[in-house]
């Protein structure tokens, strides 16, 4: 057990401002691609983050005919949820003061592919399932009661998979520009 929280101490004047002005409390992440080398279609780089701009290499899926020789969307996504939820996991046992000796969590989307290839109209465009495998080591001090609260606490705390289990919805805004000249 650890004696005090960094986080608590982080987040309680987060925590009074938002209370006192609940806009503040508003925020929006981001990745950008723009695209380069628009000759191959089957790698990219996506920017994660506006302000950091941490350029990340982005591949296709052998299974619908790219090379897989880098992470593709699936895989962001998976990493999107594996890391929200451990992050939020390390969080609330460091405010719950729960030592945590080990961690392992292992995020799963499960595809048919038929769809996205329109090889079988019945086959939905997306990912029909995913999963989240926790595992946690910690001091045998710590109750079953607490670790349990642990993990339910963050389970209503991850913010990717709470969007992912409500199905929020994504507004597309496409703007098409036509030229007779090479924009870049």
């Amino acid at each position: 057990m650890t004696s005090n929280s960094i986080i608590k101490e982080l987040q309680q004047p987060l925590i009074a401002s938002y209370i006192e002005n609940p806009e503040a409390a508003w925020i929006t992440d981001m990745a950008i691609i723009e695209g380069k080398n628009l000759d191959d279609p089957l790698h990219t780089s996506v920017a994660i983050n506006e302000e950091l701009k941490v350029d990340f290499p982005i591949g296709v899926h052998r299974a619908v005919g790219g090379h897989h020789d880098f992470p593709n969307s699936g895989d962001l996504l998976c990493a999107a949820l594996a890391s929200c939820f451990d992050t939020a996991l390390r969080m609330i046992a460091n405010r719950l003061q729960v030592t945590l000796i080990k961690t392992k969590v292992i995020a799963t989307a499960n595809v048919d592919v038929r769809g996205t290839l329109m090889v079988d109209k019945e086959v939905p465009v997306g990912f029909q399932s995913m999963g989240l495998e926790i595992e946690i080591s910690v001091f045998n001090s710590v109750s079953t009661e607490l670790a349990e609260k642990l993990i339910k606490a963050t389970e209503r705390s991850c913010i990717v998979l709470q969007t992912l289990l409500r199905g929020t919805p994504v507004n597309v805004n496409a703007n098409i520009i036509k030229t007779d000249k090479e924009l870049y």
